[in-house]
């Protein structure tokens, strides 16, 4: 026998069981983002390896360790998207979208890293995103946050919280880093080795370290928001402003830093305690010098990210969420009634595009095609058989109801169907 293949580890098949959750998912984003007046964009799958080292940063963990990165026959060196910032400024930029305009777009589709796979984080992950264009001011910022909160709201999401901060410019994040390296050379002999790494290459992800020997030093450390400018505290307080004024609660955190270089001001991240050590499901922030640092002009920028994974198991966790549930099974009962009743089923379906109908194929007796009407979650079983197809109707089993059987003509057929709509719309 030949050796089974399967899935490539952290990588996995969403079955049709599961299939369910991903659309209702996909079906509220794309509600949401269109009410909001934000643009899908699609970006490939692989990209130059350059991309990423020049906005995510060559000394991250996501370049040096977690990037699918190869050569093409040609020789050029590319990478699976590991996130969907970086690509998506490209495209702007590739395809002029961004200097002098405002563009507000979204995305949603898989990313790669090659990390441990652990429950919440996968090596196949999936990313709906949210990036704005050619905006400065802290309304957008303030619209972004306020998306997310609809989203928690349309998807009955509880229990989750927001958390805040700023990193200022880039001089006063430059400023900040040289006083933080200071401090953290003081404490040394506290530092793991991921710290004594990032001390040398990222000081601010010190400050992101869940090592809880390192907690008291940490919280005795500078807060960047104690050396702010002028501006980033006003662009900062205006935003505060704005979510009190729309009722959505927040506490700052003065640890909160992105793991990317490209961030700037406004850091934000949205956390739940359901999920075990990966608490964060949605991060984002403004990245103001991301366009430039990637060749294009000047452009003020912000957006954010959610693992959906992240989200379905919350929402598993939450809630019980039904499969969609089929109207009608047709079960067909010979040669004739086959030929029939694939006729039928397709004026059906002209009639009413939104009914979920499975028609039966592959023959059977009767006793085993209820079997699978009974299976597939039908309301209702719609029978044609030889007596039905000599008469011109069909016979009505309820299946999820206590009501007799009944028979419907074939010219009756739409009326029924139109009051069973009716009736479960109620």
């Amino acid at each position: 026998m030949s050796k089974l293949i399967k899935s490539i580890r952290g990588m996995h098949d969403v079955l049709p069981d599961d299939s369910h959750r991903w659309q209702a998912f996909e079906a509220v984003i794309r509600q949401l983002m269109t009410s909001y007046g934000y643009k899908e964009i699609r970006m490939p799958l692989v990209e130059s390896t350059d991309l990423f080292c020049r906005s995510i940063g060559e000394v991250t963990d996501i370049v040096e360790k977690e990037m699918y990165t190869f050569e093409d026959r040609n020789g050029d060196k590319l990478s699976l998207r590991p996130e969907g910032t970086a690509s998506c400024v490209r495209a702007g930029i590739q395809h002029g979208l961004l200097y002098n305009q405002i563009q507000r777009l979204w995305y949603n589709g898989p990313m790669f890293r090659h990390e441990r796979p652990q429950k919440g984080r996968y090596r196949q992950f999936h990313q709906f995103g949210v990036e704005a264009f050619g905006i400065a001011t802290a309304d957008i910022d303030a619209e972004l946050i306020l998306i997310c909160a609809r989203l928690w709201k349309q998807l009955g999401l509880k229990g989750v919280r927001l958390e805040l901060n700023t990193l200022g410019s880039s001089q006063t994040r430059s400023e900040y880093k040289q006083i933080l390296v200071e401090y953290l050379n003081l404490h040394l002999e506290l530092l793991d080795e991921d710290s004594l790494r990032r001390l040398q290459t990222n000081p601010l992800r010190v400050l992101d370290s869940k090592n809880p020997a390192m907690r008291q030093m940490l919280d005795n450390a500078p807060a960047l928001i104690d050396h702010l400018d002028d501006e980033s505290c006003q662009q900062f307080d205006k935003l505060k402003a704005s979510l009190d004024a729309a009722g959505v609660e927040y506490s700052i955190n003065p640890r909160l830093v992105r793991g990317l270089d490209y961030y700037c001001k406004t850091v934000f991240e949205w956390i739940t305690d359901e999920l075990g050590a990966q608490g964060t499901i949605c991060a984002g922030g403004r990245y103001d010098g991301l366009v430039e640092q990637l060749g294009g002009k000047s452009t003020p920028a912000a957006g954010f990210a959610l693992g959906v994974e992240r989200i379905l198991s919350l929402l598993e966790v939450q809630q019980e969420q039904q499969a969609q549930s089929i109207d009608i099974y047709l079960l067909l009962l010979g040669d004739a009634c086959e030929i029939k009743g694939l006729q039928l089923a397709e004026q059906i379906r002209d009639l009413h595009p939104e009914l979920k109908m499975i028609t039966h194929c592959g023959g059977g007796s009767i006793k085993s095609q209820l079997k699978k009407a009974d299976k597939s979650g039908a309301k209702i079983a719609l029978i044609l058989a030889e007596d039905e197809l000599k008469n011109e109707q069909l016979t009505v089993k309820y299946l999820r109801e206590k009501k007799h059987q009944i028979t419907i003509s074939f010219d009756g057929l739409n009326e029924f169907i139109k009051n069973m709509r009716a009736l479960h719309n109620r």
